[in-house]
């Protein structure tokens, strides 16, 4: 009898545990969706051509843990919306049109080149603290969707092997470089100046010194 007493108050508590997690993560969502827009869909994926549309692939895909994406600048802001805090197993990789994260039980993550502000490694965020280094986070903004404005964001990608962190981050800030060079701008047009800006002032950038 006090077997079946210590096992309902064990299941008790466990129910208690998750049904408090759920609300949370629901008002999260529900806080996060009027602050930060749907992210972009991946060009073709719905189309016969499969992901074409996110040009030539200039690195990986490289296997990696999808972290979460949190405010700019705020390591414990988390968005719940849209799925973006889910941490799930990915694959990443960096082509001409942008950063395709193929997230495994989740909504792929598209991040348009033109939607890129920086990257860097970092030693943490949304409360995993991996260590010096141990995270690519990589800052964008959420393109204007359904009303709801602009919004900056962090997103953190932990590769599973380390080596390919600095080849990550290097083929993002290769592929602003790209993007920036004169070569590649149309005539009387200068070169987007706030990439700059933000990876000189990244807080991620201070924290991982």
């Amino acid at each position: 009898m006090k077997i079946l007493a210590v096992l309902l108050l064990v299941a008790l508590a466990v129910f208690l545990v998750l049904y408090v997690t759920l609300i949370g993560r629901r008002r999260l969502a529900q806080r996060t969706t009027a602050v930060v827009p749907v992210p972009p869909p991946v060009p073709g994926a719905d189309g016969a051509t499969g992901t074409a549309g996110v040009g030539p692939a200039r690195l990986g895909p490289l296997e990696a843990v999808y972290v979460s994406t949190t405010l700019h600048g705020d390591w414990l802001a988390r968005v719940g919306a849209h799925g973006l805090g889910d941490r799930s197993n990915a694959l990443v990789s960096v082509h001409d049109g942008g950063i395709l994260i193929e997230r495994d039980g989740a909504r792929d993550l598209w991040v348009p080149v033109n939607a890129i502000r920086s990257a860097t490694l970092a030693p943490g965020m949304a409360g995993k603290y991996v260590g010096a280094d141990g995270l690519v986070v990589v800052t964008w903004a959420v393109p204007e969707a359904d009303g709801v404005a602009p919004a900056l964001v962090d997103t953190g990608l932990r590769t599973r092997r380390a080596t390919d962190r600095g080849g990550l981050v290097d083929a993002v800030r290769h592929l602003l470089a790209a993007q920036q060079s004169p070569a590649q701008q149309p005539t009387g047009q200068h070169a987007p100046q706030n990439q700059t800006q933000h990876s000189q002032h990244d807080p991620y950038q201070q924290e991982a010194r």
